[in-house]
């Protein structure tokens, strides 16, 4: 399926820089036009309008067949696709086909001296995509990770040093400057594989995407996702990204991933009112059939809104929502996740609380078995049941 997606790109790609040499005339990227051109797709996109967006950026690149920017933008909506549901590969095929179509046109405008920097843009861009879904937990090819990440580098390495495209070029920079740090320091295996990289400064790679979420047009929304990502997740500063994650879910309320990543912050910040009524939201649209809403985002709604019930002693509620975080885990394949082993740990508390002491100790039993013994989940899901023997 890649393989005839990607001959037909070559193919048309091929025809449109026969004929349309006399367009070459304009730097695309930092080019006020198309950018107007572009914005209502952009926004349409990030709001999960896929069609929509499809139709603006297939409308681009036949104005614009011989330059990257247009195939870069209908990967960009492929990958959107993909984020509210990782361990989904239904678009896998199509992303890396648009990402390798990027890198086959930008290789022809490499050629160009004057649109050499343009293209190395795009070439350590679409690279760098590539390599972020090779390194996912759901597909962990971390060599072809590398060797692609590899390649991303050496042409940010060509061009960080110039100004031209600034701020879009410092995106790849600033994450570099970051995970270059990060992932040996939190996953040493890989440190062979990342001596093979010049050494990042993390520090720098946030104040860079920071520049970034301020500045860029193109690269400004996947630079505030990332920053948000990493504040939270890394970097223990929850009010930081909780005002990445609140301005996102505003402007783009429709995207689904924007949506349960803000229910997230609210809950880990500790405003159930809040947190409840945007995790009731978010399973109103599952069952609405809204894009991009599915068991991955009810996954998380439904256990903090299992929790929160849980905390105002409404246990036949709580038990509703766990008993759903459940379901939503087995359908989606999440059932190795801290979400998943809590819902039945919960559920073993519940059943504790209402007298039902057989049925509690098969919930405890679950965790143990599926948890590892380091887990805090597992011992406590052990210490209950020794309680209840």
């Amino acid at each position: 399926m890649r393989l005839f997606l990607l001959i037909g790109f070559i193919c048309v790609s091929a025809q449109a820089f026969s004929n349309t040499r006399a367009d070459t005339s304009i730097i695309l990227l930092s080019d006020l036009k198309v950018q107007l051109e572009a914005n209502q797709a952009l926004n349409d996109m990030y709001n999960f309008k896929f069609d929509l967006a499809r139709k603006q950026f297939n409308w681009l690149k036949e104005k614009y067949p011989w330059h990257p920017l247009p195939y870069f933008l209908l990967g960009l909506n492929e990958w959107w696709k993909i984020m509210p549901n990782m361990r989904n590969k239904d678009h896998d095929e199509i992303f890396f086909a648009y990402m390798d179509t990027v890198i086959m046109v930008a290789n022809k405008l490499y050629l160009n001296e004057e649109y050499k920097l343009e293209a190395t843009f795009f070439l350590s861009a679409a690279n760098g995509f590539k390599g972020r879904l090779y390194s996912d937990e759901d597909r962990k090819n971390w060599r072809k990770s590398a060797v692609v990440g590899k390649e991303a580098m050496d042409y940010l390495e060509e061009v960080k040093e110039k100004n031209d495209l600034s701020p879009e070029l410092l995106f790849g920079d600033g994450l570099y400057n970051y995970f270059s740090v990060w992932i040996p320091e939190n996953y040493p295996i890989l440190r062979p594989i990342m001596i093979m990289f010049p050494k990042g400064d993390k520090e720098l790679g946030i104040k860079q995407l920071r520049e970034v979420s301020f500045n860029a047009f193109y690269t400004r929304i996947e630079a505030m996702v990332f920053l948000m990502q990493i504040l939270h997740n890394y970097e223990n500063d929850a009010a930081g990204a909780f005002h990445i994650g609140e301005y996102l879910h505003s402007i783009y309320p429709d995207n689904s991933y924007f949506h349960r990543y803000y229910a997230r912050l609210l809950y880990s910040s500790g405003r159930f009112t809040e947190a409840k009524v945007v995790s009731e939201e978010i399973m109103m649209r599952i069952d609405s059939g809204y894009v991009g809403y599915d068991a991955a985002s009810g996954r998380y709604a439904s256990f903090f809104l299992g929790h929160i019930n849980q905390s105002r002693g409404r246990l036949e509620e709580a038990k509703k929502y766990f008993l759903l975080t459940g379901k939503y885990s087995e359908e989606i394949g999440a059932t190795d996740t801290g979400y998943y082993y809590y819902s039945i740990l919960n559920l073993g508390r519940i059943a504790e609380a209402d007298g039902e002491k057989e049925a509690a100790k098969e919930y405890y039993k679950k965790v143990k078995d599926l948890a590892s013994r380091k887990d805090k989940v597992y011992k406590e899901a052990k210490e209950r049941l020794k309680k209840l023997k």
